[in-house]
């Protein structure tokens, strides 16, 4: 695909995208995008980086509550000449800002936070700096062969890097302990999602606890990055070999089935309002005896919710006809090209993303809060390992068990556990994710939304869908 077309395409996808995420956020708690400065100084100083950096991310509790007061009370007094900015969104929103301002190169933000499907587009397309190139080879204090293969395999092009890991993920199962004894039921390491439904039926107490939560937000990052991995886990896939659209195939059907019966019978109540933050405070909560999403989301039950997470085991993601089905995500630094103080942005990314940062998160808020899934130093760590040991082991076998390029049971032409790399995915995997929220929700049947789902994905040739991946 050319780079005009796809640039073109890709506008057309964020407009959609935050007309679709504004209309959403009146009915989704935490959706509101805000922007908040971190002060600082831009007086001169004795680094040799200076400007101004404003930073896109996406709001949850590592950003919000670690990297932000982190930048201001450390970053920002060890190098006084930079001021960072942080402009915090929702994961929708999030997408759509930042489409728009690299495809129009309108350089309003000087890092960008994006993850394994947007960084090799992007970088294909010439809106990325390649920091390989650029800084990595130059700083060998930065140390990239420390990063997780898996992750940074995800996050580079021909070799190069260009985006780095701020942290890491895949996903897993939390369970509550103390429900599950109550109930007799014992959670096997590598359970089936067959299991966890006839588990997740003994355990939901309507107006209580939910038997399971799990997401129901639109969104290819909300509720499809969950059903992805039971669709590929079943034996389905979004294209066959020849890009023909299979969600209306027997595997995929029956996947997308089990899903929507599950959370409509036995998951949180507004689920289709629900995604990682409202999950991880319902969860927290004890309004949840299983909870299945990211991996990362151990760290957070760990600072803020410590007495579910004293009961909380964890097991890996469940299967069916596979070993194995964990989603791999990166939420990652990137620097758009062409934008103003690109060695400030540097200096503020390699510190956000070394082993510094991790020593400092863990001297200030304990070791089990460090970013995990990005390093292998820190699984090698005994400080940390002591602190993590409940979910450490699980999430780095969790990350290096993905594997992107062979996400289903039968071969694809594309690359992705929960996510397909081409450029109409943007688009695509909302309005079918709006499809089974709306099925979630009842105010459609399922039947209907694979229907609208299929004939969504089959909007696009196969010579269109080849041509961007």
């Amino acid at each position: 695909m050319s780079s005009s077309r796809f640039s073109k395409r890709r506008l057309a996808a964020a407009a959609g995208v935050a007309a679709l995420v504004t209309a959403a956020a009146a009915c989704s708690s935490g959706s509101s995008s805000t922007t908040a400065s971190t002060g600082g100084s831009s007086a001169s100083s004795s680094s040799s980086a200076s400007g101004t950096v404003t930073v896109a991310v996406v709001s949850n509790p590592l950003i919000t509550g670690q990297m932000i007061p982190l930048t201001q009370s450390v970053f920002e007094k060890e190098n006084p000449g930079i001021n960072v900015k942080f402009a915090t969104y929702t994961e929708g929103d999030l997408r759509a800002a930042i489409e728009k301002d690299v495809s129009t190169h309108s350089n309003s933000f000087n890092v960008v936070m994006i993850g394994p499907y947007e960084t090799p587009l992007f970088a294909k397309n010439g809106w990325l700096t390649d920091l390989t190139k650029q800084y990595v080879a130059s700083d060998p204090s930065y140390d990239a062969s420390d990063l997780l293969p898996a992750v940074a395999k995800a996050l580079s092009v021909n070799g190069d890097l260009y985006a780095a890991p701020f942290y890491g993920e895949s996903s897993m199962l939390y369970y509550n302990k103390t429900l599950l004894k109550a109930a007799g039921i014992t959670m096997p390491l590598h359970p089936t999602w067959a299991v966890v439904a006839a588990d997740a039926a003994k355990l939901n107490k309507p107006g209580t606890e939910a038997g399971i939560c799990l997401r129901g937000l639109a969104g290819w990052g909300d509720d499809m990055a969950s059903l992805d991995t039971v669709i590929n886990t079943y034996g389905g896939e979004w294209y066959n070999n020849s890009w023909q659209a299979q969600l209306d195939s027997p595997a995929d059907t029956a996947a997308i089935n089990f899903y929507v019966n599950l959370v409509k019978t036995d998951g949180e109540s507004g689920a289709s309002n629900d995604s990682f933050n409202q999950l991880l405070t319902l969860y927290g909560q004890g309004k949840c005896a299983m909870w299945y999403d990211s991996t990362v989301a151990a760290t957070s039950l760990a600072g803020t919710y410590p007495s579910v997470y004293a009961q909380t085991g964890y097991a890996f993601a469940p299967v069916d006809k596979t070993t194995s089905s964990g989603w791999l995500w990166s939420w990652s630094l990137g620097i758009p090209q062409g934008v103003n103080d690109q060695s400030a942005a540097w200096k503020w990314l390699s510190w956000a993303t070394s082993q510094q940062y991790d020593s400092l998160v863990a001297s200030k808020y304990g070791w089990s809060a460090v970013p995990p899934g990005s390093r292998t130093s820190l699984y090698s760590n005994p400080s940390y390992l002591k602190a993590a040991a409940p979910f450490a082991n699980i999430t780095l076998q969790s990350i290096d068990g993905t594997d992107p390029d062979h996400p289903t049971v039968n071969p694809v032409p594309y690359v992705g556990v929960q996510y397909v790399d081409i450029p109409q995915f943007e688009t695509l995997g909302l309005s079918v994710g709006q499809q089974i929220a709306g099925a979630i929700a009842g105010t459609e049947s399922t039947s209907a939304a694979i229907s609208a789902a299929q004939s969504e994905a089959s909007a696009f040739t196969p010579s269109e869908l080849s041509g961007g991946s």
